[in-house]
């Protein structure tokens, strides 16, 4: 018999929400991975997450890099902050698992990769929607005629106003509607389109008092003129969906970005004279990532394809920012710094 697998020993960087709502629960209930330590630079945080879900608490991210009972880390942080750490636990000999996006900056992006492949060790952006069966589902509809030939794709990602001083009203910190919101639909939309994608247009709305990116639209295109339509904000109602239009239908899915855990999602798929509601099984798209990362490490796998994926995504994202109308606004009172 083979000896059983020893479990991949997590350290966290930092106790963001998405790390105590999401990732950790994902963390400690599967049995390929293990929280071995939380780090915060606010002992008292670490101490109380901890108490929560295991592990011991480290008060600074460097002493969380040092430990030998630490294989991979996951780096909830700021956007601006990843480049930095991530690098570090890299070159510590950490696997790292890191929310998106990566960086805010394309250059960085591709040379934390290279750093990765040159050590050998998984490096792995956290666009945790993707790991969720409904995509896989949907692509098999389109794969198989379900709409016809693809024409275009249509997604939208926008949530109501967060509070004053929220990190999203803080560029300097990697803050803003693009690379927090807006980063789902363009890589959704790289996901579904094919060939050489291409930036047509966008436009930015950006706050006069924060400096923030608030808002946007942006138009994507195959080199056939396929093309993404794609609307994001942080001062909307609530939206998060995505449709494939093709030559005879097409199908809609909501909650595209955002399915909750044990909800069955439902695609709607219409065409001329039919309309029809698909209920998908239910999935954890948070477990999954967990797996993924966790198979790939224990395998040797690097997953390039995912890499390759993230680069590109990151290499549209900075082709956005260069290209865009910026329209500054003036921002509803109380968003100030």
């Amino acid at each position: 018999m083979c000896a059983a697998r020893r479990p991949l020993r997590f350290g966290i960087m930092g106790c963001a929400d998405i790390a105590r709502r999401k990732m950790l629960p994902a963390l400690t209930s599967e049995a390929s991975t293990v929280v071995t330590a939380v780090a915060s630079r606010d002992i008292a945080k670490a101490t109380e997450v901890t108490g929560q879900f295991g592990g011991v608490a480290v008060q600074g991210y460097d002493d969380l890099l040092r430990r030998t009972d630490v294989d991979a880390v996951y780096i909830p942080l700021p956007a601006a902050l990843h480049a930095e750490w991530i690098a570090r636990a890299l070159r510590s000999g950490k696997h790292v698992l890191a929310e998106k996006p990566l960086t805010t900056d394309f250059a960085q992006a591709r040379e934390l990769f290279e750093l990765a492949r040159q050590r050998n060790l998984v490096l792995f952006e956290n666009f945790m929607f993707l790991q969720h069966s409904q995509h896989a589902a949907v692509a098999r509809m389109v794969a198989e005629g379900a709409i016809g030939e693809l024409r275009g794709f249509v997604s939208t990602f926008t949530v109501p106003p967060k509070p004053p001083g929220d990190i999203r009203y803080q560029p300097e910190i990697g803050g803003g509607a693009l690379d927090d919101i807006g980063v789902y639909p363009v890589r959704a939309a790289l996901h579904f389109l094919p060939g050489e994608i291409r930036v047509a247009g966008a436009v930015l709305r950006r706050g006069a008092d924060t400096g923030a990116v608030v808002a946007g639209s942006v138009l994507l295109h195959a080199p056939d003129g396929v093309f993404a339509q794609l609307q994001f904000g942080m001062e909307h109602s609530y939206r998060c969906s995505y449709s494939l239009v093709g030559s005879t239908g097409r199908l809609l899915l909501d909650r595209a970005f955002t399915p909750p855990v044990g909800v069955s999602p439902v695609v709607r798929l219409e065409r001329q004279d039919h309309r029809e509601e698909i209920t998908l099984p239910p999935d954890d798209q948070f477990r999954n990532v967990v797996r993924l990362f966790s198979s790939a490490v224990a395998a040797g796998d690097l997953l390039p394809e995912l890499s390759a994926a993230s680069l590109r995504h990151a290499e549209i994202v900075a082709a956005v920012k260069e290209h865009a109308t910026v329209c500054s606004i003036t921002e509803p009172e109380g968003h100030e710094k």
